[in-house]
């Protein structure tokens, strides 16, 4: 019988491919609950709030708010998205808070007097900013299904912002990104930075203490912490 050898390189790739098929076949187990986002801090977070009694919408505004600290590119107050909630008994519901058009906007707000578009208008404007959603869409979802109080479900992302946390690789990426942006970015080319200037290095502790004020106000007065007053 004639036995085939395989290159060296061809079995790593094989042994690769084999540990990756694995572990995406892998799954995790929670027995009472799981919490699942884009950052480690924040599913502690949520997990926290389950352990302190609180329900899976508690849990979901928590870790909410934690990525508005550490995951900033997307899960931020300043933007908005969905909830999908079932219930034990089967009941289903959802909460939709994307953004939405300011009150005095137009059909005819991004077009110029001949209706046609006005390049990057509907992007790069004052004029393309939308009202956000974020903050209203968790308020009204803790409102109707919420068990624990409202600030103790935001003050873990509080705390987080006020005393920093390790830059990520991923989130180091962003902020090289967000950092080398022409001057109409100017709040973005600073927001990264150390007390030294430069941009924070992977595993160096980052704090966000205007975010962290923010976030306070939102503890303290609700809905209208973000959406009155001086933010």
């Amino acid at each position: 019988m004639r036995t085939i050898k395989f290159p060296k390189i061809l079995s790593l790739i094989f042994l690769a491919l084999f540990f990756t098929q694995f572990s995406l076949d892998a799954q995790t187990y929670g027995k009472n609950g799981m919490v699942v986002s884009d950052n480690v801090l924040a599913s502690e977070v949520g997990i926290e709030i389950l352990k302190k009694g609180g329900n899976a919408i508690d849990a979901s505004i928590a870790t909410a708010f934690a990525l508005a600290v550490t995951h900033p590119e997307a899960g931020n107050i300043g933007g908005g998205g969905f909830i999908v909630l079932m219930k034990s008994d089967g009941e289903v519901t959802t909460f939709d808070f994307r953004e939405k058009a300011p009150l005095k906007a137009t059909p005819d707000l991004f077009l110029d007097s001949n209706g046609k578009l006005i390049e990057g208008s509907n992007h790069e404007t004052i004029k393309a900013v939308g009202v956000p959603g974020t903050v209203a869409g968790l308020y009204l979802a803790h409102q109707k299904y919420g068990s624990l109080p409202w600030a103790e479900l935001v003050q873990p992302s509080v705390y987080l912002a006020e005393n920093g946390f390790p830059m990520t690789w991923g989130l180091y990426q962003v902020a090289l990104r967000m950092t080398e942006m022409d001057d109409s970015y100017d709040i973005m080319k600073n927001y990264f930075r150390n007390d030294e200037g430069s941009v924070v290095q992977p595993g160096e502790i980052w704090k966000q203490p205007a975010l962290s004020s923010t976030l306070s106000l939102i503890r303290d007065k609700g809905h209208d912490g973000f959406y009155r007053g001086e933010v």
